[in-house]
């Protein structure tokens, strides 16, 4: 069942027609560009991973090295997968990559997939992704692009539009890069070396069975292809769809866990703490007092605690610098020594932080939320979408900075530090009585439902504008469909009756044709 009115979509279907049209490859959803590649801002469009200065050095040198070694070199595979365990900085490692390319004048492009955050865990939009960067940092292939989208423009569209992965990046990745390359020898952008294509948090992908295609059609590119000036670095968590079909030859295999040292950890942690004394006059008040703060021993017992988990290392710094919502101990100093009796994973840090928040109004309602959403939203949208107050929102997200994102404005959405936070909210083993309850998305569905519903009866027979639209309404024309889903079987008799006669309200409220006015953009 659809309880979303079928003539929105063939509206949306009609201005994503016309965008086509007018298409220019330079300009390839740019969207995309924007909040998926290593270009992205971080604070709305995570993961916010980056090498604190000094670390990672070895680790970014050897990938950069091999991305810029002689591509007719049989010993050096045009894949490189990098593995690592969650935590193990493998979002940072890409990032730094990415961005020592750019300011090195070498050409690369990127896609960070991030699961929850709206389209980037979908294959579909990886090749318009990757195309849109390629135009810009390689302008030669921009005509080999334009041709492919006008011979066959559903390559732009979701997945709806039924062409298949391997079909987008063949048309608009690899033969438009390869036409380009022997069309101009000395292309301008690749004078500083292979072109680099960043696959970061592959494993963040839903789509298992694509993921694989277009790993095997990569591998079969690149046999056909063995001196094309192109290398392709895939980072992800192991995981046996992924493991089957990239530990073969053609290939080259790198476990991140090789290259994690205490010494990159106590670099982290002097480069952090030295930035915190300068910005914090409590810490800077006690050591006039006291002396040296954290000592060398309390560093060098966070770094045998820490254990080579960069993402563990900066939960745990936050944690010591943020807030604490019991009222006591109340200071950097008091807190420190209570982060050596934690859990060294990450499961007892998120459950201390969250223990900060959860005996205010709305906490679980909120966090559960925020566990369960398609594409983050900010505090004023959380707030819209669950009808309670913005106030309220960040009263229980202010304690939580350790493990998640919250920006000091309402424009700004609320994301998670790290994505094993989600995995343990959904996992009623691990998180106990925080545990997000699937039967939420129910809840989540209604209310997406009542919100639309509310705001159709003020425009009553207007097709809703896409231009001033809240973030809340966006979300609920376009992921209440999601909620129907996680919610399925889950309904009591009344929730389903009840959601079957907001959706027919909804579709009574529709027009048929869009109004006059009707702004021709999907932006």
């Amino acid at each position: 069942m659809n309880v979303l009115g079928g003539s929105q979509n063939a509206h949306v279907e009609h201005l994503n027609a016309t965008q086509v049209n007018n298409f220019h490859a330079a300009q390839l959803r740019a969207e995309d560009k924007k909040d998926a590649s290593h270009t992205r801002d971080r604070k709305r469009s995570p993961p916010d991973s980056a090498c604190t200065r000094g670390t990672r050095v070895g680790v970014a040198k050897t990938v950069t090295t091999w991305a810029t070694s002689d591509i007719s070199d049989p010993d050096e595979p045009h894949i490189l997968w990098m593995h690592g365990y969650v935590g193990s900085g493998k979002s940072a490692i890409s990032q730094e990559v990415c961005e020592q390319s750019d300011r090195q004048g070498r050409p690369v492009v990127s896609f960070f997939f991030f699961r929850n955050t709206g389209d980037r865990s979908k294959i579909w939009r990886l090749a318009t992704t990757l195309a849109s960067q390629m135009a810009t940092v390689i302008p030669e292939t921009e005509p080999f692009i334009r041709a492919a989208v006008k011979a066959s423009p559903a390559l732009t569209r979701p997945d709806e539009g039924g062409v298949s992965l391997v079909a987008r990046m063949q048309r608009l990745i690899y033969r438009p890069f390869k036409a380009s390359v022997e069309a101009w020898k000395g292309a301008r952008g690749l004078k500083g070396g292979p072109l680099l294509i960043v696959l970061d948090g592959l494993d963040e992908c839903d789509d298992k069975e694509q993921v694989q295609e277009l790993i095997d059609d990569m591998l079969l590119f690149f046999q056909e292809n063995p001196s094309i000036p192109l290398r392709v670095f895939i980072t992800s968590r192991v995981e046996k769809h992924l493991q089957s079909h990239l530990d073969v030859p053609g290939v080259r295999l790198d476990n991140l866990v090789d290259h994690c040292s205490d010494d990159d950890i106590l670099t982290f942690l002097d480069v952090s703490f030295k930035n915190e004394r300068r910005r914090n006059p409590v810490i800077r008040a006690y050591i006039r007092q006291h002396g040296e703060w954290p000592t060398a021993g309390d560093k060098r017992m966070l770094v045998e605690h820490i254990n080579g988990s960069f993402i563990f290392a900066s939960l745990l710094f936050q944690y010591i610098m943020g807030t604490d919502g019991s009222g006591s101990p109340t200071t950097p100093m008091d807190r420190l020594p209570r982060t050596l009796n934690m859990n060294p994973g990450l499961d007892g840090l998120y459950t201390q932080t969250l223990a900060r928040s959860e005996h205010l109004p709305h906490f679980l309602n909120i966090i559960s939320t925020i566990a369960l959403l398609d594409k983050p939203l900010p505090t004023s949208g959380i707030a819209e979408l669950l009808g309670i107050s913005t106030y309220e929102v960040v009263n229980v997200l202010v304690n939580l900075q350790a493990i998640l994102q919250v920006p000091g404005t309402d424009d700004i959405p609320v994301t998670i530090c790290h994505t094993s936070l989600r995995d343990f909210l959904r996992t009623e083993s691990r998180s106990d009585r925080y545990f997000a309850q699937p039967r939420h998305h129910v809840h989540l569905l209604l209310r997406c439902l009542e919100y639309e519903l509310e705001l159709r009866r003020r425009n009553p027979g207007v097709l809703l504008p896409h231009t001033n639209r809240s973030e809340a309404l966006t979300y609920a024309l376009v992921y209440s469909s999601s909620h129907l889903a996680g919610g399925r079987g889950l309904f009591e008799q009344s929730e389903w009756n009840y959601s079957i006669q907001l959706s027919r309200q909804i579709l009574q409220l529709i027009p048929a044709t869009p109004g006059p006015g009707w702004p021709m953009s999907t932006k």
